[in-house]
């Protein structure tokens, strides 16, 4: 029942993660750069610190107890994440969510699920199981089924384009889209880590204080993600300040509210994501994560279709994102059972 729980909670964050890029598609007058600054304003600061601030009793004096190592070591991830984050919004627009989201969600899987198998993270997280173990021999098989279904993404996502460019021109920066997303999806696994290695001793401080479960949860990501809220906030406003729009937050102001609900959408994806972690137990910084992208992918591949990605597109690529699609849901199956073996 734990695993099922935990399974679940992760799910929806992953689907709200995925999901939040529906916000940009509906933007007229406002570009990316403002959909991501205001986005990670919210979503990486007002919300995280002021739930922090709000629900967790001494919360700076907590953090001070906390080794500056597990700090830097966080923000250091959030940092390499924040690129990735960047880099990612250009792909939404150069070759569109649906192959974006299958790339990040492929390298970003293999190094996320594995890694804290292999380097044991903090907190409940140090007893992981190996990667030898039935559990971990089950979560990567998970992996590899996942990896299937993210190779079709991609095939599906080049049959897609060259329908597209057949019957419209050239695909424009598709080529450079698809490199930026390569290293997005590289660097997309710092939440994952900066979560998993660094919770462990800011949760213990937090509790000592009195906060609950939830409230030190997002404590890990207030502070553990200012590397990526850096990024996130200073690139974004170098755009709109080199193009002299900051007045369209003010003429565009009806389309705001798309920009708020982006970041809500991703401020509970990460408080779920941690929480759906934590409650998956040891091997939660792995199984977890995984289980995370899979239904993140999905979002994506949702977004896409409402929005009209694949209208137009050949029944091949279509019939291929159907059966990737089919392979995410099994890999997440299969990793929530190789959690479930935890001890066997």
């Amino acid at each position: 029942m734990t695993t099922l729980v935990g399974a679940l909670i992760v799910a929806a964050a992953g689907l709200s993660m995925g999901s939040g890029s529906w916000t940009i598609k509906v933007l007229r007058r406002l570009g990316f750069e403002h959909w991501l600054f205001v986005g990670m304003l919210i979503g990486l600061i007002i919300l995280p610190w002021g739930v922090t601030l709000g629900f967790c009793p001494n919360a700076l004096a907590a953090y001070g107890a906390v080794p500056l190592s597990a700090l830097i070591k966080a923000n250091l991830f959030a940092f390499g994440w924040g690129i990735a984050n960047v880099l990612c919004a250009i792909s939404f627009v150069r070759i569109g969510v649906a192959l974006t989201g299958g790339l990040l969600g492929g390298l970003g899987t293999s190094l996320g699920v594995t890694i804290p198998m292999v380097f044991k993270a903090s907190g409940l997280f140090e007893k992981a199981p190996d990667p030898g173990s039935k559990a971990g021999m089950t979560v990567i098989a998970g992996v590899v089924v996942m990896l299937i279904g993210v190779v079709l993404v991609v095939l599906a996502g080049f049959g897609r384009d060259r329908a597209l460019s057949g019957a419209k021109g050239k695909s424009s920066g598709f080529a450079g889209g698809l490199a930026l997303a390569v290293i997005s999806g590289i660097l997309s696994t710092g939440p994952n880590f900066a979560f998993a290695y660094s919770q462990g001793p800011i949760v213990e401080a937090m509790k000592i204080r009195g906060a609950g479960e939830l409230p030190a949860t997002f404590a890990v990501w207030a502070v553990g993600m200012l590397g990526g809220a850096l990024v996130n906030l200073a690139y974004p406003a170098y755009v709109i300040t080199r193009g002299k729009s900051w007045k369209r937050f003010i003429e565009a102001r009806g389309e705001l509210v798309f920009l708020v609900v982006f970041g809500a959408q991703f401020s509970l994806a990460i408080a779920l994501l941690g929480h759906g972690n934590v409650i998956l137990g040891v091997l939660g910084a792995s199984v977890g994560w995984g289980i995370f992208q899979a239904m993140q992918l999905l979002g994506n591949q949702g977004v896409g279709v409402v929005f009209g990605e694949w209208r137009g597109v050949p029944v091949g690529p279509r019939r291929q994102m159907v059966w990737a699609v089919a392979m995410l849901l099994v890999a997440a199956a299969i990793m929530a059972s190789g959690n479930a073996r935890v001890g066997q």
